[in-house]
């Protein structure tokens, strides 16, 4: 982690975090809109696809700016952990939203490929390549954000990013083998455009399990649980820790 990183989000994390949010909203909304006028355009379900899974990015990082801002509520007389699980939850909603756009994808490419159609135009690969650079760049950020607030509903979205990055980078090379093709290789957008959705399926996988264990109360490395069996042992009059359970929230 570099120190433009880390230092602000040592500051005040939650801000941070929301606000890291925000930038990838906006980022995605012109994305998304980039690539669906230049899909319909261009003729190229691939694009298209992607700008749907740019647009379930931008619903996903609401649910994560959502979850963020009631994870800092302070804890009440009817939570008295606090609200911290709101942020599992979120990453949880955010993984079913990843599922969710991959089944959408999935189920129109094969639409397309029984559907006769023309190639792609070329002068869309400059708009995917141009989204590749934007979300690769996004994820490494966003990603070193998340990690530096050790917040797992912002590397989850970081995520995101890269599941976009990957889906264009697919995109690419299926529009290019339509181009280079030509006629029978009409299709090969669209088996790209299916080859996305497995990688956001992977993907999804990937971030559900972590969110299902802090949202189950799984136990924290044992380097914590050493950790706080060292502190009581630190404290004047203790002779010894018979039993310690750890958790994360509360």
């Amino acid at each position: 982690m570099n120190e433009e990183t880390t230092e602000p989000v040592t500051r005040d994390p939650i801000d941070f975090c929301l606000r890291t949010t925000l930038l990838g909203i906006l980022i995605n909304a012109l994305l998304a809109a980039t690539k669906g006028i230049a899909g319909v355009l261009g003729n190229s379900y691939a694009l298209i696809a992607d700008a749907i899974e740019s647009t379930t990015d931008i619903f996903s990082s609401l649910v994560v700016y959502a979850g963020i801002k009631i994870s800092s509520i302070p804890r009440d007389s009817n939570h008295p952990y606090g609200h911290g699980k709101a942020e599992p939850i979120a990453a949880i909603l955010v993984s079913m939203g990843l599922y969710t756009a991959a089944i959408a994808i999935t189920i129109q490419s094969f639409r397309e490929i029984l559907t006769p159609h023309h190639s792609p135009e070329s002068f869309t690969l400059v708009v995917l390549v141009l989204v590749v650079l934007v979300k690769e760049t996004l994820y490494r950020y966003v990603h070193r954000v998340g990690e530096a607030a050790e917040s797992i509903v912002v590397q989850t979205d970081a995520w995101h990013h890269r599941s976009d990055a990957i889906t264009s980078a697919a995109a690419f090379v299926g529009i290019s083998l339509a181009l280079i093709g030509g006629d029978g290789f009409e299709s090969a957008d669209d088996y790209a455009a299916l080859f996305a959705s497995g990688i956001i399926i992977f993907n999804a996988t990937r971030l559900i399990r972590p969110a299902l264990a802090e949202v189950m109360d799984s136990a924290p490395t044992s380097g914590v649980e050493t950790a706080v069996r060292e502190t009581a042992l630190s404290v004047e009059g203790v002779r010894g820790v018979d039993l310690c359970l750890v958790r994360k929230m509360g």
